[in-house]
């Protein structure tokens, strides 16, 4: 099993990465970090991963699953507007592989149109909330909410979570 996980070039939430990351990891799943720059990427917390790739560079062939790391970055880098991160999302919805993102990351899935009629949560920002359901979603105040092979998470507390549920839906 392979997984991509796209953050943010700064700023993206450490906790959502790491430990998301080393759940997937434990299960002998191999991970991949991509970004819209290379080289070292810090979170907002101050740890540092190495860029794998940039994001032109995924192909959904490649992997089982894509999931977006939220945090600050995700609009100070302006993620949501990028239209390669947005046709990468379509492109793994579409394959039926697993698409998954936490915090404020699902405001990415809400702009490639991927969360008509998806049960959804997020972190419990008014604008963020409003956004998916101006789009058709169903808000759900949780921690983390499946839909199918859709995997979205409220935040760095959850994180741990997010990565298990990440593994339940690969299989």
């Amino acid at each position: 099993m392979r997984v991509v996980f796209i953050v943010a070039p700064g700023n993206y939430r450490d906790e959502e990465l790491f430990n998301s990351k080393s759940v997937l990891e434990q299960a002998g799943v191999r991970c991949d970090v991509a970004s819209t720059q290379r080289g070292a990427l810090t979170g907002s917390r101050g740890a540092s991963v190495k860029c794998d790739m940039l994001v032109g560079e995924i192909s959904a062939r490649h992997y089982d699953a894509v999931v977006f790391i939220g945090g600050s970055g995700v609009q100070e880098h302006a993620l949501e507007e990028n239209n390669t991160i947005l046709s990468i999302a379509r492109e793994f919805a579409s394959a039926g592989k697993v698409v998954a993102a936490i915090c404020i990351a699902p405001r990415i899935l809400a702009k490639a149109g991927l969360l008509q009629g998806k049960r959804v949560t997020c972190f419990p920002d008014a604008s963020a909330i409003s956004l998916l359901r101006q789009v058709g979603a169903h808000y759900a105040a949780k921690p983390v909410e499946i839909d199918g092979k859709l995997v979205t998470a409220n935040g760095p507390q959850s994180a741990s979570a997010f990565g298990q549920a990440l593994l339940d839906v690969l299989g």
